[in-house]
Formats: C-alpha cells, structure tokens, sequence
C-alpha cells in the first residue's frame, strides 16, 4: 500500500514538481511578451524617425525657417519626395 506522501506527489523531492511548473508557464508568457514587443518595437523604431523628420520639416516650413526650395531639398534627403 502507498503511503500518503508517494499518492499524493509531495514525498522526496515531489514538491518541486508545482514549483518548475510554475516557473515554467511564467517563462514562457514572458517569452511571448517579450517577442511581441520586441517586433512592434522594430516596426515603430523603422517608421517613426521618417514621419517624425518629415513632421519636423513640415513645421520649421510653416514657421517660417526654412523657405519652400530648402524644404523640397531636404525632404527628397530624407526620401519623403
């Protein structure tokens, strides 16, 4: 007949099990977490400084510091012709 502690799964060692259970799903959802944003940050880090220097030169036009050949000059630079 089976002692308690061998039916039940926390004899020698068996308490552990739980614990590398545990352990392992909050790896792993923090493995998913962490590549998810991983690969939308890539994709904000590409976009972001193209429309951010576009933005930029769009407003020093309307403010006035830069006149309308300078600005058609730099925003063929940064690829936004």
């Amino acid at each position: 007949m089976m002692g308690y502690d061998n039916m039940m799964g926390w004899g020698a060692g068996g308490f552990l099990g739980p614990i590398f259970m545990i352990l392992f799903w909050v790896l792993l959802i923090a493995g998913i977490v962490w590549i998810v944003l991983t690969i939308s940050g890539q994709n904000a880090q590409r976009q972001a400084p193209r429309s951010s220097a576009l933005a930029i030169l769009e407003e020093r036009l309307a403010r006035g510091e830069i006149d309308l050949d300078e600005y058609k000059a730099r925003k063929a630079a940064i690829g936004g012709a």
